[in-house]
C-alpha cells in the first residue's frame, strides 16, 4: 500500500508514468502569423479604397494572396496544421479575397450606378463566401487537380488587377463603370459555376527540375517587373477565361463524338 495525493492506494491504482502529458492548449503561430498579414493587407485594402489611394488598395490584394499562398505551405511544411489554422484562414479569405475586392471596386466604378452598382459588388461578396463554403465542405472528395469555380484568390486578382491597370493609365473608375460591373459580377457568378479550373497542385516542387525550368522562372519575374499592373491583370483574365474556353471545347468535343457514335449519352456542362 502506498499514498498518492495524501490517499493510500494499492500499486495498480496509482498512475501510469508512462502515460502521454496532456497537449497544452494553445494556437502555432508561425502559420497564423501569415494569416493575420494576409487580413491585415485585406483590411487595409478597404481602408485605403475609401480614402481614394485605389493604387495602394490593389497592391494589398495581391499581398494578401501571397501570404494566404505561404501560409498552407509553411503549415504543411512545419507540421502545425490545425482546424483553428483552416478555420482562421478561411474566414481571413472572405474579408481579403471577398469583401475587399468587392468594397474596392465599388468605391473605385460601381458607386456612381446606383442601386445596381452595389448590387453587383454584393453577387461579387456573396459569391467568394459560397465558393469558401462549397470548397470547405468538399476538401477530400474531388479532384485535386481541378478547382469547381473559379477560386476567390483569383477573382480577387482579376478585379484588384483591373483598378490596379486602369489606375496606372489614368483611367477613372467612373468612366468604365459598365466594364467594371460585368467583370464583377462575372468573377462572382464564375466562383460558384462548376466551371472547372487547374488548380496547379500536381506540380512537384520538391524534386529536381531541368535547368531550363529556372530559366523560365527568370523570365516570368522579369515579364512582370516590366508592368507589374498589365501583367498581372493579363494572368488572371487568362486564367478565369480559360474555364469556360475549356468546358466549352470538352463540349464540343462531346457533341462532335454524339455526333458519330449517337448510342452516347448527351454532353453535359462543367
Amino acid at each position: 500500500m502506498r499514498e498518492y495525493k495524501g490517499n493510500p492506494v494499492t500499486e495498480e491504482e496509482l498512475p501510469d508514468s508512462r502515460e502521454t502529458p496532456p497537449r497544452r492548449r494553445g494556437i502555432y503561430l508561425l502559420p497564423n502569423l501569415f494569416t493575420t498579414g494576409g487580413l491585415f493587407a485585406g483590411f487595409y485594402a478597404i481602408v485605403a479604397a475609401m480614402k481614394g489611394l485605389f493604387e495602394p488598395a490593389a497592391v494589398a490584394v495581391f499581398i494578401a494572396m501571397i501570404m494566404d499562398g505561404i501560409d498552407g505551405r509553411i503549415a504543411r511544411l512545419t507540421n502545425t496544421q490545425s482546424d483553428f489554422g483552416k478555420e482562421y484562414d478561411s474566414l481571413a479569405d472572405m474579408v481579403s479575397f471577398g469583401l475587399a475586392p468587392a468594397l474596392v471596386v465599388y468605391v473605385w466604378a460601381l458607386s456612381g450606378l446606383g442601386k445596381l452598382g452595389w448590387l453587383a459588388a454584393f453577387i461579387y461578396a456573396a459569391g467568394a463566401a459560397l465558393r469558401l463554403a462549397r470548397f470547405n465542405t468538399r476538401v477530400g472528395k474531388v479532384d485535386k487537380r481541378y478547382f469547381q469555380g473559379l477560386a476567390s484568390p483569383a477573382a480577387a486578382g482579376l478585379i484588384a488587377g483591373m483598378v490596379w491597370v486602369c489606375h496606372d493609365y489614368g483611367l477613372a473608375g467612373k468612366q468604365l463603370a459598365i466594364a467594371a460591373l460585368f467583370l464583377t459580377v462575372a468573377a462572382g457568378v464564375l466562383m460558384v459555376s462548376n466551371i472547372h479550373y487547374l488548380s496547379f497542385k500536381d506540380l512537384d516542387l520538391k524534386n529536381k527540375v531541368p535547368f531550363i525550368a529556372v530559366v523560365l522562372v527568370m523570365l516570368i519575374f522579369v515579364f512582370i517587373s516590366l508592368s507589374p499592373p498589365v501583367m498581372l491583370f493579363g494572368v488572371f483574365l487568362v486564367y478565369a477565361l480559360s474555364g469556360p474556353i475549356s468546358a466549352l471545347f470538352r463540349l464540343y468535343k462531346k457533341r462532335k463524338l454524339r455526333k458519330i457514335h449517337p448510342s452516347l449519352p448527351p454532353p453535359t456542362e462543367g
